[in-house]
């Protein structure tokens, strides 16, 4: 069983990404989801400066009530691991998008940015 198994009912966890201008560590709180031994991020807008990290430098640090591991991020292209990572996301979270920014719930569960989050130490 992997690790990540026990938290996947948390509501959020801590990233730590490497400014991509500044090199500083930066840290970020966000909803998540569990899918075996990969932690999922869905970004709000494809704008997010903790997804321009990850991009910039995939190396990251992920806070779980305590737990802390490194691991590497990866952008979700393959459209059905989107879905089901989308399916994973909706399931677990009860939230309507956000008017302000033009998200959808359904855009936010199944079009915007993904980050996949694996391969721990």
């Amino acid at each position: 069983m992997s690790w990540l198994a026990s938290y996947a009912d948390v509501e959020c966890c801590d990233i730590v990404t490497v400014g991509r201008k500044s090199g500083e560590p930066r840290k970020t709180e966000l909803w998540f989801g569990v899918v075996g031994d990969t932690l999922i991020l869905v970004s709000g807008t494809e704008h997010s400066d903790w997804r321009k990290n990850l991009l910039a430098n995939p190396s990251v640090e992920v806070r779980l009530e305590g737990n802390v591991r490194m691991g590497a991020a990866r952008m979700v292209t393959d459209a059905d691991e989107r879905r089901a990572f989308g399916d994973v996301m909706a399931a677990k979270y009860d939230w309507e998008g956000d008017p302000s920014i033009g998200l959808t719930r359904h855009a936010w569960c199944y079009e915007v940015p993904v980050v996949a989050i694996s391969n721990w130490s």
